[in-house]
């Protein structure tokens, strides 16, 4: 499992975006990790699915709304990681009104999850593997600070702890 310390694997994630722009087609369009991050700091987190409960009710929000302190902490960009495909995170960035505040970024296949080994076996409730709930503060690829949520948990993951953090690693 990936720990503080390490670099990000090299994945290549999806984003589908409603606006054209920089000379990328609407989408989907691929983010390769290692040249997304490079030179920048990101508030990452990961969770089971769009559309889910405690995601849409309480993860995604917190991040929308804290989106300019985490700016003025020096965060340069957030991610919202999901295992689902890149339509369904536009759809849901639509519905959460996250434009120019997270990038919400598809792991279809589960391959970045899997990479960091942050999985969460959901096959019982027929979802299938996914994402386990976390946070995390990467500078320039590299993880500075990570929150793993326990199962059925949202305890650390959120936005006010992570801010917290971007902010003494300012």
């Amino acid at each position: 499992m990936i720990q503080v310390g390490d670099t990000l694997p090299a994945a290549v994630l999806m984003e589908f975006s409603e606006v054209e722009g920089e000379g990328c087609s609407i989408g989907p369009n691929p983010v390769d990790v290692s040249k997304a991050t490079a030179g920048k700091t990101i508030a990452v987190f990961g969770l089971p699915g769009a559309f889910t409960p405690t995601c849409s009710a309480k993860h995604v929000p917190g991040y929308v709304g804290n989106a300019a302190a985490f700016n003025a902490a020096g965060v340069d960009e957030i991610w919202c990681v999901s295992v689902n495909d890149a339509f369904v995170m536009g759809a849901w960035a639509r519905d959460q009104k996250t434009a120019g505040k997270v990038r919400m970024l598809a792991d279809g296949s589960a391959s970045f999850a899997q990479a960091t080994g942050l999985t969460l076996d959901l096959t019982s409730k027929g979802m299938g593997v996914r994402s386990n709930r976390y946070s995390m503060l990467v500078k320039d690829g590299k993880v500075v600070s990570l929150n793993i949520e326990g199962p059925g948990k949202f305890e650390v993951s959120d936005a006010a702890t992570l801010l917290a953090q971007a902010k003494a690693a300012a």
